[in-house]
């Protein structure tokens, strides 16, 4: 008996470990030679190393007599640098549990005032640079128990010392590269001996973090080779887990704006290693990472606002995207390169991006190969699974619809799968409510970040399903942990795409499937499918506007900037639009959105007949 138990055991912990083995295998990884031998022998003796080397530097200096383009990038450039030296030098002051704030304020200075002086080297623009380091350095700590506080930081004081290039004092690299260490790197090495979370996490703070520790390590190299060594190893195993993340198509799972953060500090991470050794160790040529720039061009609707679904921001900045640039630079596309936002008039820019020191050199190494046309029905799976129906750019009626499945537990979540944006003749007419600010919330005590199925997070209507263009079900939140996935998907003039929706209600449903169906260049048709079950009680469509809205028989009329929208309940016309006005919000800690409604077409269960029902409902411009 004990012999059978025995083997029984020693089965189930073989196919624990074959388990985990195969999903290990699953994670392709990246290039990572990293011993203290490796890096002494393979950095390059010099500086400069951090995204500048000899090499590129020679190149901007080239394109800066000769490229319009770096020209009006580093004139803007110029005018924040000298507006960094009207400012206050920075001081540990921390907003709610976040040094964050001073920490990109800190990585904006260096990365203007680095740059001026790499091209100037006026000796006041180094005499600033040396009291901005001395500054942060003397902080007590950069706030490890926030660790994108400290990476932020460090990649800072990094670029300071590798862009100034040994021309401190003596006592400010010194100052700096202790500060580096002990405030630094070796806060990311717990004393409990086990990997902080974030290394080896699926979100930005992957990128940021391990990002910010190799910045850190290249800095301190000389100093201390096994630290930094092990440092760069860990954060090559990390990254991997985090760019997964991003196939099999491109999608960020956390949304537009999260795809610029993370990505801005992925693409500074591999442009940093192959400036130090020549290499990038396979970041840009990771599965699906370079897909991803088709999704954050194809994240803006004609109206400059994201499919700003998570907890993603709602607009794009009206400046160029210099992580795009990256991009543009290792594929050739000009669809990536945003000359015409790089050419803005330099007052109009404002404050740039905390990496647009890093970006200019990228500017400078873009060439055309290929004027790749973006496609107009795009789909992208994984975690967070979305189509993009868009127009072309000489559409008069700029159309743009986009929706997602997905789940409330993915980074950043909400309980948003069926939801849906959508725009016609430069209106957005259905609204997603997007983010509002963590620390707001977080200074009453909410909990915001807690993803369980009775989580304070799902209160919030930018959270819950309440406040999204989907489905609900007896008034009742979705599944925490359903998953909705995209289940057809087809291009052509009259593009589609259909998502299973059913384990976002768990119980209460048998089935929900939901099409999209662009049916003219001005309409569409969205179309749910739905098997009750015998917990069915109501079954509500939801649609977001803040659009004024006139109810009409079979429909409702909405009116938004001297423009029209029908929307037709073609499948139940009897049934009347209700209209619920969420302006004010429910709840205190809402965000405040004017003019929101939801509009409902709402079922009870004891008129489906047979168990069945079909929900068709048409937009149309007027």
């Amino acid at each position: 008996m004990k012999t059978k138990i025995s083997l029984l055991i020693s089965l189930f912990c073989l196919a624990i470990l074959t388990k985990s083995f195969a999903q290990e295998k699953e994670i392709p990884k990246l290039q990572n030679p990293f011993t203290v031998q490796y890096l002494k022998k393979n950095l390059r003796k010099s500086h400069l190393r951090l995204v500048l080397n000899s090499t590129t530097e020679k190149n901007l200096r080239k394109k800066l007599k000769t490229d319009p383009v770096v020209q009006n990038m580093y004139k803007a450039i110029q005018l924040n640098a000298a507006e960094v030296l009207t400012k206050p030098f920075l001081e540990r002051k921390l907003e709610g549990r976040r040094l964050l704030g001073v920490s990109r304020e800190m990585l904006w200075r260096m990365n203007m005032l680095g740059m001026v002086y790499r091209i100037e080297k006026e000796p006041k623009v180094l005499a600033r640079i040396n009291e901005e380091v001395v500054a942060v350095c003397n902080f007590s700590d950069w706030n490890p128990s926030h660790f994108l506080d400290v990476a932020e930081i460090s990649m800072a004081v990094s670029l300071a010392l590798d862009w100034t290039a040994g021309k401190l004092p003596k006592s400010t690299i010194e100052l700096a590269k202790n500060a580096l260490i002990e405030k630094g790197i070796k806060p990311s090495w717990p004393e409990s001996g086990e990997n902080p979370g974030w290394a080896y996490g699926t979100n930005n703070w992957n990128q940021v973090c391990n990002g910010g520790m190799i910045a850190a390590s290249i800095a301190v190299a000389e100093k201390a080779p096994e630290l930094a060594a092990k440092t760069i190893h860990r954060a090559l195993d990390g990254m991997t887990h985090a760019l997964v993340e991003y196939g099999p198509d491109g999608v960020y799972p956390e949304g537009s704006t999260y795809w610029s953060y993370g990505t801005r500090f992925s693409v500074t991470t591999a442009a940093m290693l192959e400036s130090a050794f020549g290499t990038d160790f396979g970041i840009a040529d990771y599965p699906a990472f370079k897909k991803s720039a088709i999704f954050r061009s194809l994240s803006v609707a004609p109206s400059g606002w994201y499919f700003n679904y998570s907890d993603c921001g709602d607009k794009r900045s009206e400046n160029g995207d210099v992580a795009l640039a990256w991009f543009a630079v290792k594929t050739g596309n000009k669809e990536f390169f945003e000359k015409d936002r790089f050419l803005m008039p330099v007052e109009k820019m404002g404050k740039l991006s905390r990496l647009a020191g890093a970006g200019l050199v990228w500017i400078a190494q873009y060439e055309e190969k290929d004027d790749i046309k973006m496609p107009t029905a795009w789909k992208g799976e994984g975690a967070n699974p979305i189509f993009i129906f868009k127009s072309d750019k000489s559409d008069p009626h700029q159309f743009y619809l986009a929706g997602k499945g997905g789940k409330g537990a993915n980074n950043h979540g909400n309980m948003d799968a069926g939801t849906f944006v959508f725009e016609l003749n430069g209106v957005r007419w259905v609204v997603d409510p997007g983010n509002q600010n963590y620390n707001t919330l977080e200074q009453t005590g909410f909990d915001l970040w807690g993803r369980c199925q009775t989580c304070e997070r799902w209160t919030l209507l930018t959270k819950n399903n309440f406040g999204h263009s989907t489905i609900s079900v007896n008034n009742q939140l979705h599944v925490v942990d359903g998953q909705a996935t995209l289940t057809n998907f087809k291009d052509g003039q009259n593009p589609e795409a259909s998502f299973d929706l059913t384990p976002a209600f768990g119980t209460l449903l048998k089935s929900a499937q939901r099409q999209f169906i662009k049916d003219t260049p001005t309409s569409i048709v969205v179309e749910d499918n739905i098997e009750i079950s015998e917990k069915t009680k109501l079954v509500t469509w939801q649609l977001m506007t803040t659009a004024d809205v006139e109810i009409v028989p079979g429909g409702a009329i909405l009116n938004q900037d001297g423009k029209k929208l029908k929307l037709e309940n073609l499948s139940h016309p009897g049934l009347n639009i209700s209209i619920v006005s969420l302006y004010p919000a429910p709840l205190k800690l809402d965000r405040q959105i004017e003019g929101l409604k939801r509009l409902e077409i709402r079922i009870p269960a004891w008129t489906i007949e047979g168990g069945k029902t079909k929900i068709k409902v048409r937009l149309s411009g007027v």
